[in-house]
């Protein structure tokens, strides 16, 4: 038991915390078959993906992170877990037609569910079983809230600058496999790829000097808030500090990539903050290419410098704006300093 808690809080990564728990699972209560489950919200309907599974005796991610569309199933396909969570239970056991017994344990988190183990079993779950069980889920829910808690930005929710680096590496090592020569990814909007966008919010000091801190505070929740329904929920969005956010966009093409930065754009512009009245925001975007963080971070901010020199509230594109000549292509990474808030 000692071993299997120090592994568990001995990681900062989601997906290994999984794996940890279902090790322990499996060797300390001999569970055959379990699944952890994500819910997520996409275009205004709950779905449901697993993300770590034991199977054929082995424990193993259940999903590539390359995953680029929205491949959930919805919750009502799910009929045992939706009941377990309408009822508000802490866990629900259910027995199948071919007789396999499935115990639903939803990981409550401020009233709210994002993770469900689901666990399957030949024989019903004895007591001692679930007792065993209850312990080890114990502290993969705390251990899961600390991780998620040291992850956000304590203001908006969103994802927060430290977690940058770990979702950025993930997203970029999720490029197709098929080599495609940069150049031609430039020149083509058929091809897909992932997408790096800064966003700003235009004359933000203003807001802050006329209204005060608070409500420039809930600008940027109302903000955070737009950007959560613009945007899938395999889709990254941080805030870097102050009144800048970063975006990944997962794998997709430029058309579809500039449709839906100009819809999150025009979302802003039509929103109605209290008191403040409208509010606009700039944004810069870039491939994700082989290159470094910092120099792709480099190109996106360039794109959104031009967007706020020629008039604000639009949308540029850093590869458009270099093959027009606006402004110079970078490069050597050494040459591109990024400082943030």
């Amino acid at each position: 038991m000692l071993e299997h808690l120090v592994e568990i809080t001995g990681h900062r990564d989601h997906e290994l915390l999984d794996i940890s728990v279902m090790s322990a699972l499996m060797n300390m209560v001999g569970v055959e078959q379990a699944c952890v489950l994500e819910l997520f919200q996409s275009r205004g309907e709950l779905l449901v993906r697993p993300r770590v599974r034991i199977a054929e005796g082995k424990v193993q991610a259940a999903q590539p992170e390359s995953s680029a569309a929205d491949n959930g199933e919805p919750i009502v396909a799910y009929p045992g877990l939706v009941s377990c969570i309408a009822q508000r239970r802490s866990r629900l056991e259910e027995t199948r037609a071919d007789g396999r017994h499935v115990l639903w344990i939803p990981m409550w988190q401020n009233d709210k569910v994002s993770t469900c183990l689901e666990i399957v079993h030949s024989q019903p779950f004895m007591p001692h079983m679930l007792q065993v069980m209850e312990g080890i889920l114990s502290v993969y829910r705390n251990y899961q809230s600390l991780l998620e808690y040291s992850e956000r930005d304590s203001l908006t929710g969103l994802l927060n600058r430290k977690t940058f680096d770990e979702k950025f590496s993930r997203l970029a090592s999720a490029r197709q496999s098929e080599p495609v020569d940069e150049h031609d990814r430039r020149q083509s909007g058929n091809i897909k790829t992932q997408w790096l966008a800064v966003v700003d919010i235009d004359h933000f000091k203003r807001v802050n000097d006329a209204f005060g801190h608070l409500y420039g505070d809930e600008v940027l929740i109302l903000v955070a808030n737009i950007l959560r329904a613009s945007f899938r929920a395999q889709d990254c969005i941080f805030r870097f500090g102050g009144e800048e956010f970063v975006v990944l966009l997962r794998s997709t093409t430029l058309e579809d990539a500039r449709m839906v930065f100009e819809r999150f754009r025009a979302n802003v512009e039509k929103h109605a903050f209290p008191q403040v009245g409208c509010i606009t925001i700039s944004l810069g975007f870039a491939a994700i290419t082989q290159e470094t963080p910092v120099v792709i971070l480099g190109h996106a901010d360039q794109a959104l410098y031009h967007a706020k020199d020629s008039g604000r509230n639009r949308v540029c594109h850093y590869d458009e704006l270099v093959e027009q000549g606006l402004i110079g292509r970078s490069k050597q990474s050494e040459s591109v300093e990024i400082f943030f808030d």
